[in-house]
């Protein structure tokens, strides 16, 4: 009994250190505020347009890779400086290659967004 609550316990102190690691985001990477600015703004707008669970499912999937690959951008660098606090060529190349990678998921979610929004936003100025 003792080892299945101090599991429990470990269990839900991760959520505590995850949510430590978000409200770090936030405070410190620009970048992670502006996409749940345009995560706001994409809920509300789905919500005022319409929009179908299918388009939902979209969007959700695309805001969610966008914040994992800025979560994942941010750890890196945070690893590199680390462990190489000095300018280094290759830290940064591994810098700037997770910061394209958040880009690419940008501009994915971008795209899904236009997708799903712009004709959405067309039917109704028709109808």
């Amino acid at each position: 009994m003792l080892d299945h609550n101090i599991s429990l316990r470990k269990f839900f102190q991760s959520f505590a250190y995850a949510w430590q690691g978000i409200r770090w985001m936030l405070k410190h990477q620009q970048n992670m505020r502006f996409h749940l600015m345009a995560t706001a703004i994409c809920v509300i707008a789905g919500i005022s347009l319409g929009i179908r669970l299918a388009q939902w499912t979209a969007l959700v999937f695309a805001i969610t890779v966008v914040l994992v690959a800025e979560a994942l951008n941010s750890a890196v660098e945070a690893v590199m400086d680390l462990i190489h606090p000095d300018h280094n060529e290759f830290v940064k190349i591994i810098k700037d290659v997770m910061a394209g990678a958040a880009l690419l998921a940008a501009a994915g979610a971008a795209t899904i967004g236009c997708l799903v929004f712009i004709p959405r936003i067309i039917y109704l100025i028709h109808h």
